[in-house]
């Protein structure tokens, strides 16, 4: 990464008249250089994940609403209880728990 000797500014790599060179946005200055190269920027991104608690043995699975038009993939029941949590990005849709009424399978629909 350069810098402008004049303002200080990250400069950036252009071509001015046919030649490839440093070019500073801050004073307009354009430096010629043949072997100018856009520095190549990463950024790795860590996020712990974290452990999603839906339906546990402690809950009190009345205080959810209860679904009629699902069937448990268990127990064939047609009702279940349920919840939508945002699992993943906010831009991705929410993802609904589901909990048989009868069986108390769990499972999830995305």
């Amino acid at each position: 990464m350069k810098f402008c000797e004049k303002c200080g500014t990250v400069l950036l790599v252009k071509r001015k008249d046919g030649k490839k060179g440093w070019y500073c946005k801050k004073c307009s200055k354009f430096t010629p250089d043949k072997k100018a190269k856009s520095p190549a920027i990463k950024q790795k991104i860590e996020q712990e994940e974290e452990e999603i608690k839906v339906f546990s043995e402690e809950d009190q699975y009345e205080k959810y609403p209860i679904a009629e038009d699902i069937e448990c993939p268990k127990c064939g029941n047609n009702k279940a209880y349920w919840v939508l949590q945002q699992t993943r990005g906010g831009d991705e849709p929410q993802t609904k728990f589901l909990c048989c009424t009868k069986c108390k399978h769990k499972w999830r629909e995305y």
